[in-house]
């Protein structure tokens, strides 16, 4: 459908003017917990893209990998680069690699312990947990210590945790949940391998 010049000026007028409200009003300033979770790629790849955007302003990042302790990732490997970066990985590999849940569960409350510790420093300004959702749908950690501890973190730490099947209670408890949907997936659909740079 065509909108003449007219009819599309009064359209961006007037969603130029609902922005401009509803960025007066919001005066608040705290620290997020974020949750990027569902089915589809780029949780983890969102939750880095603002690890970046906290590195590039000369702010204190915090990473604990949990799961994917025995890959390699490039994002490490970048991360580790940085002064204002700490990034920590625990676990063997995916669950499926490793069945041995009594080995996972140490590994998990490993990261977890030093997730606390980097929670609890007020040293950081994001702190990002990936993977802590997996951890969470397996029992490694109780949901309720999780939960209390976000709750009681800084008041300015923004927290962003990735990963499939997030709880609902930790849904309830964030300020911002993205759900990626899967739509189509080469790996599935066109037996593709995950390839370097895409998936790692």
């Amino acid at each position: 459908m065509k909108t003449d010049a007219a009819a599309h000026q009064r359209m961006v007028e007037k969603r130029k003017a609902g922005f401009e409200k509803k960025k007066a009003a919001a005066t608040k300033e705290k620290g997020l917990l974020i949750v990027h979770t569902g089915t589809g790629k780029g949780k983890s790849s969102a939750a880095f893209g603002m690890g970046l955007r906290i590195i590039g302003h000369g702010m204190q990042l915090g990473v604990v990998q949990f799961i994917k302790g025995a890959l390699h990732t490039a994002e490490r490997d970048l991360f580790s680069r940085f002064d204002n970066c700490h990034f920590l990985t625990m676990g063997e590999g995916y669950t499926w690699n490793t069945q041995n849940r009594e080995a996972d569960i140490t590994t998990a409350r490993q990261g977890w312990e030093a997730a606390l510790e980097m929670l609890n420093s007020g040293d950081y300004d994001m702190l990002i947990l990936d993977e802590l959702n997996i951890v969470l749908k397996y029992d490694y950690l109780p949901l309720d210590e999780v939960l209390a501890a976000l709750a009681a973190r800084p008041a300015n730490l923004h927290v962003v945790i990735t990963g499939r099947h997030a709880p609902q209670a930790l849904i309830d408890a964030a300020d911002l949940v993205t759900e990626m949907k899967l739509v189509k997936h080469p790996f599935r659909e066109q037996g593709i391998k995950a390839q370097q740079g895409v998936e790692f």
